[in-house]
């Protein structure tokens, strides 16, 4: 259940303005402030299964997005990379003090770290 509701999260920040206002609306009740369908339902007046139908359409329309373009799983392998990135700059650094000193490689190091900074940035 937890998966799902990240992964329903994380279609919501990277697609949630494509979702037409009454499905955003709808979809932000239900996941983001945690009403029921029940609740979402009588506070606009129709029935929990139009409710249901509402933001089972949202879900679709995020996930065949998703589908798509890809960008979440890109996101994904990014973040996995620019932390393989820090991790292997760290051990350079590490490296370099001990056993050369060279402060041309701690230029680089710190060059690296830019870089990937400015990666985790976009």
């Amino acid at each position: 259940m937890k998966n799902q509701a990240y992964r329903m999260a994380m279609l919501y920040d990277f697609y949630g303005d494509l979702l037409t206002p009454r499905q955003k609306e709808f979809y932000d009740l239900y996941y983001n402030d945690d009403l029921s369908l029940a609740e979402i339902a009588e506070n606009y007046g129709i029935t929990r299964q139009g409710v249901r139908d509402i933001i089972v359409r949202a879900e679709k329309a995020l996930e065949d997005i998703e589908e798509k373009t890809g960008l979440i799983q890109r996101y994904h392998r990014t973040r996995a990379a620019t932390t393989t990135l820090r991790q292997l700059c760290t051990h350079l650094r590490e490296l370099n003090h001990t056993k050369f000193g060279d402060g041309a490689l701690e230029e680089l190091a710190g060059q690296l770290e830019d870089a990937i900074d400015e990666l985790e940035r976009e």
